[in-house]
C-alpha cells in the first residue's frame, strides 16, 4: 500500500526499462494500475489546484435521468460513476475526466490510427445524461479523456451538441516538474482559462 501511494503521489509510470527512477513493482494487474493512475491524477489536482478557484471531486456517482422503469430493472441496471470532476468557479465550467491506462490511439477499421469509440461513447453519455436546467454547469460541461503516454503528447478536441470533448495524454517519461505543467495546462485549457484565470479568448486577443 505504501508503494502504491508513492507511485500515485509522484505520478511516475512503472516500467521494467532502465532509467533515472528506481520504483517498486507492486503489480502487473492492469485494473490495479488503471486505478492507481486515476487516484494519482485526482490526488494531483486536489493538491495543485487552488481551492478558492476550483472544486474537485472523485468517484462521484452520476444519476441516470430515468423517467420510468420496470419492477426488476433497478436490481440489474448499471450505475455510472465519474473518475474525476473539476469545476472552475470563475469560468463556471465543469470538466468530467475519464482516465484510462492504455494507448489513446488504436488501429481503426479504415485508418491507421483512431480514438477508441467505446471510450468516446462512455464520456459522451456522462455529459448528455447529466444535462439539467436546474444545473447550469451541466449544459455546457466539457469532457476529458486522459491517457498516460511515454515519449509523446496528444491534445485534441471536438465540440458536439454544446459539449467540448478533449482527448489528451500526459507524458510520463519526463520529469515531475514537466508532468505538473502538462496536467495544470490541461485543466486550464479544458476550463477555457489561462493559468492566471483569464478567459483564453481574451488572452489571445490581447496577444
Amino acid at each position: 500500500m505504501v508503494d502504491a501511494a508513492k507511485l500515485s503521489f509522484e505520478l511516475l509510470m512503472p516500467t521494467e526499462d532502465r532509467g533515472r527512477h528506481l520504483l517498486p513493482a507492486p503489480s502487473d494487474n492492469l485494473y490495479w494500475m488503471r486505478r492507481l493512475f486515476e487516484k494519482g491524477i485526482a490526488g494531483f489536482y486536489r493538491v495543485h489546484l487552488a481551492k478558492t478557484t476550483w472544486r474537485i471531486s472523485a468517484g462521484k456517482e452520476l444519476k441516470w435521468a430515468i423517467s420510468g422503469q420496470s419492477a426488476g430493472s433497478a436490481a440489474i441496471f448499471p450505475t455510472m460513476k465519474s473518475d474525476i470532476i473539476l469545476e472552475h468557479k470563475m469560468a463556471q465550467q465543469r470538466i468530467i475526466i475519464d482516465t484510462k491506462f492504455n494507448a489513446i490511439l488504436t488501429k481503426g477499421w479504415y485508418r491507421e490510427q483512431s480514438l477508441r469509440n467505446n471510450y468516446i461513447y462512455q464520456l459522451y453519455t456522462y455529459l448528455r445524461t447529466q444535462e439539467s436546467k436546474a444545473d447550469p454547469l451541466s449544459l455546457n460541461a466539457a469532457g476529458l479523456l486522459l491517457h498516460p503516454a511515454v515519449g509523446y503528447m496528444l491534445n485534441e478536441y471536438v465540440t458536439t451538441q454544446g459539449h467540448k470533448i478533449h482527448f489528451a495524454t500526459v507524458d510520463m517519461a519526463v520529469d515531475a516538474k514537466t508532468i505538473k505543467k502538462q496536467l495544470l495546462k490541461l485543466a486550464h485549457n479544458c476550463a477555457g482559462v489561462t493559468a492566471d484565470n483569464l478567459p483564453l479568448h481574451k488572452a489571445m486577443t490581447a496577444i
